[in-house]
């Protein structure tokens, strides 16, 4: 990739249309962020020990893709407020932006204190970010592994208004649609939380399916596959069906491969859905009803009139939800972070309808 050209509002996006932005990362710059928010238990924890808490990442610090060169830097990006405001909200003169914190809660095998970070990283959130900004809302972070612990936590901040997701990892140490997650899909769906699921997870299972790679490329390449796999589970074990209400999103996990699965689950649920009796709609028409995906990393074609044809075997109008993953390096230039092959009603719709619907976001402009 070229040196980044600094980022402000695209050219390419109509006059008076409205911004959602559904993937801007934050964290605590440190362990130590989380102090107020802690036990003096786990603050002493913390303090005395070499227990830091969660050290996995799922961006490794020298990749290109982890974080956009200008923005690198200390504190890291997205670890302030005012880094958000300046590099997002600001540029792209944003209706709403939802937070997601990928703490790597997962990675702590500890139960008591993935819970407790858990809950800290919350109020966190509470406190430092959507109590701060109203045009800011969250994602519940819990131990992922841990489902009677992450329903909790999400019945215990779940009705905050500026929650409007619980955030998992799509990677797992089982598929999301086992019954053993219930709980936490059970608590997500009577908060009126949808369900968000984020590239990346350290669930202590290889990255891929068969075992572990050499290079962080092709564990980078490969969580497409990952997000399939979860989707799949979702539908085939009637999490749908099972639990209405139930919304899904896919988040940083690309979206040229949705045509392909849907073709191919259609066509084997039809011979095989004795399997499966409570699947009682196709699969593709559950996901476009009940599953959403975000525009970044947008992994489509460069021809405008191919990516155009993509796009209309997906719906992608209707099941697309922009996101400039801040602060990862998607693209070069912000007018590349907007789909081509779009008319201005349909970019509308993926710049801000479909989020404001699928969250249930109040009306704040046009969109």
């Amino acid at each position: 990739m070229s040196a980044p050209a600094a980022l402000g509002r695209p050219a390419g996006i109509p006059d008076g249309a409205a911004v959602i932005d559904c993937d801007v990362h934050i964290a605590p710059a440190s362990p130590e962020a989380l102090f107020p928010y802690l036990p003096d238990y786990w603050r002493e924890v913390l303090s005395t020990t070499q227990f830091r808490g969660p050290t996995d990442t799922a961006y490794p610090p020298g990749a290109a893709t982890s974080v956009r060169p200008e923005l690198a830097g200390d504190p890291p990006a997205g670890s302030t407020l005012e880094q958000v405001q300046r590099s997002v909200l600001e540029p792209w003169r944003t209706e709403h932006a939802i937070l997601t914190c990928l703490y790597a809660v997962e990675s702590v095998h500890n139960p008591d204190a993935a819970a407790a970070l858990a809950s800290a990283v919350n109020d966190w959130q509470i406190a430092e970010w959507l109590d701060r900004d109203p045009r800011l809302r969250g994602s519940v972070v819990v131990a992922s592994a841990l489902p009677a612990l992450a329903a909790a936590e999400i019945d215990r901040v779940g009705g905050h208004p500026g929650f409007v997701q619980v955030l998992l990892p799509v990677r797992s140490l089982m598929p999301y649609g086992n019954r053993n997650h219930l709980p936490t899909l059970e608590a997500a769906v009577r908060s009126g939380l949808a369900v968000g699921l984020h590239f990346g997870g350290a669930s202590g299972n290889a990255p891929t399916s068969t075992g572990w790679p050499t290079r962080y490329v092709e564990e980078y390449v490969d969580m497409a596959s990952v997000f399939q796999s979860q989707l799949m589970s979702l539908v085939a074990e009637g999490a749908f069906d099972r639990l209405e209400g139930l919304r899904v999103v896919l988040l940083e996990g690309g979206f040229a491969w949705l045509p392909a699965f849907l073709w191919r689950f259609d066509r084997l649920w039809r011979g095989l859905r004795r399997e499966i009796p409570w699947a009682t709609r196709s699969p593709s028409v559950t996901i476009r009803e009940q599953v959403r995906l975000t525009t970044q990393p947008m992994d489509g074609p460069t021809d405008p009139a191919a990516f155009g044809r993509l796009l209309a075997q997906m719906d992608g109008d209707q099941v697309l939800l922009f996101a400039s993953d801040y602060p990862h390096n998607q693209y070069d230039t912000a007018d590349e972070a907007l789909l081509p092959g779009l008319g201005e009603a349909a970019l509308r719709r993926v710049l801000a309808g479909n989020a404001r619907t699928f969250y249930g976001l109040e009306v704040d402009g046009d969109g």
